[in-house]
């Protein structure tokens, strides 16, 4: 038992309490640390060396710390600070629109062993503005913007500056970024394809409001630890979503703005993400650096110029962003209307949204990632029907930072979105989960043209459940937070906002920033400071002489358990800390009395209230329904095609990007012009239509390939058999599909004559010589013509039953699946060997 982890609960375990807590110890290392006190002088040298190590270690540390500051204050005198690892262009200055805003347009200037496909799909990745400066999303080659940049994609950088526009609000953030994508359209008329947008952590809401209020600029949309529904969350986990009421709501978030003056320090935020780990935040991260002092501190300093930077945002802003998502969770409930009178709702994004999330993150965790989709829809089948296409990934174990800051994600998981965006792109409307899974990890690695592969299975709202995991109790009391909120902030309003108003001076406001803990933290540890003179000799002397210790020397080992311990400590602190806010905020807010005080008890309706169906909507999707209908038998062996492979892969359970390279391709080659657009309405046509009469949809199929000669069948059946051997073997179900569309292309072979053309040609070629010759001829064809007449009308019998039976198994053998989704582009492997028919067989691939 190890009391000192748990200091407060010696007889249980503090996770008990709070399913997040930890309480792993290193073991000492008796082994290596033995053997420094073998001989009877190794315990002297091992505590002289680990004295010398130490304070070598400790001389050098407070160097990179002096270094840091020098770094601080140059990155702050900067007009224009950021940590993009590439050279850029600015192409607009937000300041010059109509509603001026500190945001910029930026075009990356790829490296020059990179070459750049002006006819790909542009690329804009959009930083988050939540207290720290722009550039992470692009501050090292392994990062989004790197790996599209390998991709060969023109990339584009939507960053800020470090101070607002007077009167800049959210709106005029979200109609500016409107704005440059417009403007990266029109820069590349070659690409038809809309752009691909990347939005991270709070860009990641801005950029989903503009896609609500103009679809028409956006291509896929990649959202990297966004919230976009502020109320969810798993208890024991995600301790930040008390932090509104735990304050009394959003008059603290007034209070602060007017201390700046109008400006809201983002320090205050920067510190609200440290408090979350205070382990990482007080010792984990420095003691990092202080055991790597030969090897961090390049890595430790390039993260510092970001984490460092800090930016303001203006009052107004800050202000909307806490009142109408933090607390009031306006954004997934359609609740949100712009000044112009449009209402943001999120339904209406027409892209394919991809939601990109993890297990591990504090921040934004799964429930607050995904929640917004059990807010707008009542099932999968509302999602087709309205047709939007979301997919979402969720990484096992990296924090908030790692989604968009870690190298290993930006290699595997970034890369495979890049990858795969125009597949994406052209995925039928429905409801998906991603897993990327390495090369090694598959039987059918020979298939694989990288080292990982992304696939898609489709999901219903039983399965997103588990994740979002919606609690209707805790929404009335995040709706009684968001009615306190409101009279608090009334309150402060009333009686102290004027007072404060009155003697804050911008004088005052920027003293007070300066003075801000965290900024002393950088500024103290500075060549400003005159003690730090002798640190740049002293460190390149020891630089110079430098005898580290190993990990075997026994008070280096006392070290590590002595961090490990401290780290235990903390977190067993925060944990304590965490259950007991949520168990005060769960009791606080949970009253009835409380509740009723504000006029939320009794009340029958969700408070999560779903937002309705517009009738326009309604309508438009009726009119969709009959034209198509009227389309189900309209067409030709393109139709047919897709149909059978939208049909055939709906049977498998996961697809990937495999068999649409495979299918773009041969349509590329059938249809050379035809662009992504066109085979993206031609799938979704095809999917709906077999979504909405799937019997009538298969029987018609036959008709769709009238006209085609046999030969020409044979040809399409090759085709549909190399698009689904991209994949290797289809499943069982898949292979059922595969042979009832086989049978069905085979009904739509010409009917072949019945009479042998062999007796035909001998009775032309012999004349009778006599009359007794010619009658004997003519009886015997006569005979041989009625003979055949009812082997023909058995034959036709035959083939009337086997499309009865095809049109059952349509229907009866085939049910219909949660996977219907899924049923729009979905590759998978090579179907069973067919059996003998009138066919030829397949090429060899």
């Amino acid at each position: 038992m190890n009391f000192l982890a748990h200091p407060l609960l010696p007889g249980s375990p503090l996770k008990n309490l709070w399913p997040g807590a930890s309480d792993q110890i290193a073991p000492f290392p008796v082994g290596e640390a033995f053997t420094s006190m073998v001989d009877p002088f190794g315990f002297g040298r091992a505590a002289a060396g680990y004295w010398r190590d130490s304070i070598e270690r400790s001389v050098l540390y407070w160097d990179v710390m002096r270094e840091r500051g020098n770094q601080y204050l140059e990155h702050m005198e900067q007009t224009k600070p950021n940590v993009l690892g590439f050279d850029t262009e600015v192409l607009i200055d937000g300041r010059t629109l109509p509603h001026p805003t500190n945001y910029e347009l930026l075009r990356v200037l790829p490296p020059s062993h990179i070459q750049i496909d002006p006819a790909k799909r542009p690329f804009v990745v959009v930083d988050p503005r939540a207290g720290h400066g722009p550039g992470i999303g692009g501050f090292k080659p392994d990062s989004e913007l790197g790996v599209a940049l390998k991709a060969g994609h023109p990339c584009y950088f939507i960053g800020f500056l470090p101070f607002p526009e007077p009167g800049q609000t959210v709106e005029d953030v979200v109609e500016a970024e409107i704005a440059f994508l417009r403007h990266v359209i029109a820069l590349h008329p070659e690409t038809a394809e809309k752009p691909m947008v990347v939005g991270n952590c709070q860009a990641g809401w801005q950029i989903m409001m503009a896609a609500a209020l103009e679809p028409d600029v956006f291509g896929p949309i990649l959202i990297a630890g966004a919230p976009l529904s502020y109320w969810a969350g798993e208890h024991g986990k995600a301790p930040m979503r008390y932090t509104g009421g735990m304050t009394g709501g959003s008059w603290i978030t007034a209070l602060t703005s007017d201390i700046g003056n109008g400006l809201f320090d983002g320090a205050w935020l920067v510190q609200n993400f440290e408090r979350l780990n205070p382990a990482n935040t007080y010792w984990k991260k420095q003691y990092h650096l202080y055991d790597n002092i030969d090897t961090e501190s390049k890595r430790y300093l390039e993260f510092e110029r970001w984490w460092g930077g800090h930016v303001v945002l203006g009052g107004q802003e800050i202000q909307y962003i806490v009142d109408n998502l933090f607390v009031g969770n306006r954004l997934s409930t359609a609740q949100l209307v712009t000044r112009d009178g449009r209402r943001i709702d999120l339904r209406n994004v027409r892209s394919p949204v991809v939601v990109f999330c993890s297990r591990g993150d504090d921040i934004t965790p799964p429930p607050q990632a995904l929640g917004w989709i059990r807010d707008l829809y009542e099932g999968e089948e509302d999602i087709i029907a309205n047709e939007q296409t979301i997919v979402y990934c969720m990484h096992d174990t990296t924090g908030h930072l790692g989604i968009f800051v870690s190298g290993s994600v930006s290699r595997k998981e970034h890369a495979e979105f890049t990858a795969n965006m125009d597949y994406i792109d052209v995925m039928p409307p429905g409801l998906y989960e991603t897993t990327v899974s390495h090369a090694s990890e598959r039987d059918d690695a020979e298939l694989l043209e990288r080292d990982y592969l992304l696939e898609f299975t489709s999901r219903n709202f039983e399965e997103l459940d588990q994740d979002v995991m919606h609690i209707p109790e805790d929404d009335r009391r995040f709706a009684t937070v968001a009615r306190i909120s409101e009279i608090n902030l009334g309150f402060y309003r009333l009686y102290v906002q004027p007072w404060v108003q009155a003697v804050m001076t911008p004088e005052a406001a920027r003293w007070i920033r300066r003075m801000h803990p965290i900024r002393l933290g950088y500024k103290l540890l500075s060549d400003r400071n005159p003690l730090t003179v002798p640190l740049p000799v002293m460190a390149e002397a020891v630089r110079s002489h430098r005898q580290p210790v190993g990990q075997d020397n026994v008070f280096k080992a006392l070290e590590t358990m002595c961090s490990d311990q401290i780290v235990a400590n903390l977190n067993a602190v925060r944990d304590l800390r965490d259950s007991t806010i949520e168990r005060l905020f769960m009791d606080i807010y949970g009253q009835p009395l409380l509740q009723a005080a504000v006029g939320l008890y009794g009340d029958a309706h969700v408070h999560r209230r779903r937002p309705g169906a517009e009738p326009e909507h309604q309508r438009f999707v009726e009119n969709r329904k009959n034209e198509l209908r009227n389309n189900i038998a309209k067409g030709g062996p393109h139709e047919a095609v897709m149909r059978s492979v939208i049909y055939v892969l709906g049977g498998t359970p996961a697809t990937d990007e495999r068999n649409f390279k495979r299918l773009r391709a041969s349509r590329a080659e059938l249809e050379p012009g035809s662009t992504l657009s066109e085979f993206k309405r031609l799938v979704r046509d095809q999917f709906f239509i077999l979504k909405l009469d799937r019997e009538r949809a298969l029987s018609s199929l036959p008709e769709l390939l009238k006209g085609q000669s046999s030969s020409d069948i044979d040809g399409h059946i090759e085709h549909l058999e190399h698009v689904f051997a991209a994949s290797g073997e289809l499943s069982e179900h898949a292979a059922e599909r595969f042979e009832q569309v086989k049978t069905l292309f085979d009904q739509a072979r010409p009917q072949q004559a019945t009479q042998p053309k062999a007796t035909q040609q001998k009775a032309l070629s012999e004349p009778a010589t006599d009359t007794k010759q010619a009658g004997d001829q003519k009886a015997a064809i006569d005979t041989q013509t009625a003979a055949s007449a009812p082997a023909e009308s058995v034959s036709t019998e035959k083939v009337s039953t086997e499309k009865d039976t095809t049109q059952r198994a349509a229907t009866e053998t085939v049910p219909a699946s949660n996977n219907v989704a899924a049923d729009a582009a979905k590759e998978a492997n090579k179907p069973q060997p067919r059996a003998a028919s009138r066919r030829k067989p397949p090429r060899k691939r």
